[in-house]
C-alpha cells in the first residue's frame, strides 16, 4: 500500500463516522519532575489518556472504523488479538449488534480475557503468541465467511487509529514530538500519516519485542523476538506490511526500553497522576524516564498512553 493511500483527509472523514461511538480522550500536562526527580522543574509533557477510551484502549477507534465502513456478513466478524484489539472488536460488535469471535493467545492478560467474555463475544484462547491466534482466526474466516478485522494491518484500522493524531493536533499547541507505543504498528502508522509534516513521531518498543526497530534495520518487516512484560500487546512477531511504508516515510525514529523502565513508568504514572496504565501503554513515559528519548529544551512532547486493560498489582505499590 503506498503511503499516499492513508491521508489526513481520509482520517478526518473516518473520524466523522466513528465519533458518535468513541470518546474524545483528554490530554493532561504532567510535570516531568513529578515523573522523574532528575528532570528540570520547567519541563512538562502532554499525556494523551487513551486508557479512558471505550473498551479501555485506542483500539476501539479502529474496531468501529472496520465495522462501520465495511460490509458485515450475517456470520459476523472475527479478530485475533493479544487482548486489547479483541476487547475493542467485542465492544464494537456488542454496541452494533454484530456476532463476534475473538482469538487470543495464552499470554493475554486475565483482565482482557474476562472483558471479552463479559461483552458476549465467542472467545477462543490458544497458542503461545499473537501469531498463533492470527492463524486460527484466518482459518475461521476462510471456513465461515466472517469478516476478518485485523489488529493493525488493515486500511480501516489505520484510519481509525489515526484519529488519535487528529485529536492531539487539536489539543496540543505547537506540538513538536509524539511518543507512540509500537506493536504491529497500526497506532503509529495512523498517527504518523495524520501528522506528516506537522510533528515528529517517535516509536517506542520493548527491547524484548523490537518489531519496528528490526524492520527498519532490515529495510522490510521481519520476525522479531516476542519476550517482554508488554508481550500481550506489543509483540505480534513482525510489523505490518501495510504499516511499514508509512512508518518509513513519516516516523522520525524508534527507541527501545527494557521491562524495568516500563514497570517504573507504571509506578510513576500512578504516584504522580493517579493514572493506571498497562505495561504497553507506559513505554512512552519509560522512554523519557530512561533517557531513551531526551527532549530538547523547550520541546513540546506528547505521550500516548494507549490502554489500561490490566489488574492492579505490584507496579502500583508505593516504593
Amino acid at each position: 500500500m503506498p503511503t499516499q493511500a492513508i491521508t489526513a483527509e481520509d482520517i478526518e472523514k473516518t473520524y466523522q463516522t466513528i465519533q458518535p461511538y468513541i470518546r474524545r480522550t483528554p490530554v493532561v500536562r504532567a510535570d516531568l519532575a513529578d515523573l522523574d526527580p532528575a528532570a528540570p522543574r520547567s519541563a512538562s509533557v502532554s499525556v494523551k489518556l487513551e486508557q479512558l477510551q471505550c473498551a479501555g484502549s485506542f483500539k476501539a477507534r479502529g474496531a468501529f472504523a472496520n465495522l462501520l465502513l465495511r460490509e458485515i456478513p450475517e456470520v459476523g466478524v472475527a479478530a485475533a488479538s493479544g487482548g486489547n484489539h479483541g476487547v475493542a472488536v467485542a465492544y464494537a460488535a456488542h454496541r452494533l449488534g454484530v456476532p463476534a469471535r475473538i482469538y487470543v493467545p495464552t499470554v493475554s492478560s486475565p483482565a482482557k480475557i474476562d472483558r471479552i467474555r463479559q461483552l458476549g463475544a465467542d472467545l477462543v484462547v490458544g497458542g503461545d503468541r499473537y501469531a498463533d491466534a492470527l492463524a486460527a482466526a484466518r482459518d475461521w474466516v476462510a471456513e465461515s465467511g466472517a469478516l476478518g478485522v485485523h489488529a493493525f494491518d488493515q486500511r480501516e484500522t489505520l484510519l481509525g487509529q489515526g484519529s488519535v493524531g487528529l485529536e492531539l493536533d487539536q489539543q496540543v499547541d505547537q506540538l513538536d514530538t509524539v511518543l507512540v507505543p509500537v506493536g504491529g504498528g497500526g497506532l503509529i502508522g495512523g498517527i504518523a500519516a495524520y501528522l506528516a509534516g506537522k510533528a515528529r513521531v517517535v516509536g517506542v518498543e520493548p527491547d524484548g519485542a523490537p518489531t519496528l526497530h528490526m524492520a527498519r534495520a532490515a529495510g522490510r518487516p521481519v520476525d522479531a523476538p516476542t519476550g517482554s512484560i508488554a508481550a500481550d500487546a506489543l509483540a505480534p512477531r513482525r510489523v505490518g506490511e501495510l504499516v511499514f511504508p508509512i512508518t518509513q516515510a513519516f516516523v522520525h525514529d524508534v527507541v527501545l526500553v527494557d521491562d524495568e523502565a516500563i514497570q517504573l513508568a507504571q509506578r510513576r504514572l500512578w504516584e504522580s497522576l493517579r493514572v493506571v496504565a498497562e505495561p504497553a501503554a507506559s513505554v512512552g513515559v519509560a522512554a523519557l524516564l530512561s533517557g531513551a528519548y531526551r527532549p530538547e529544551p523547550g520541546e513540546n512532547v506528547a505521550v500516548v498512553l494507549s490502554g489500561a486493560n490490566t489488574t492492579l498489582g505490584a507496579p502500583y505499590t508505593q516504593t
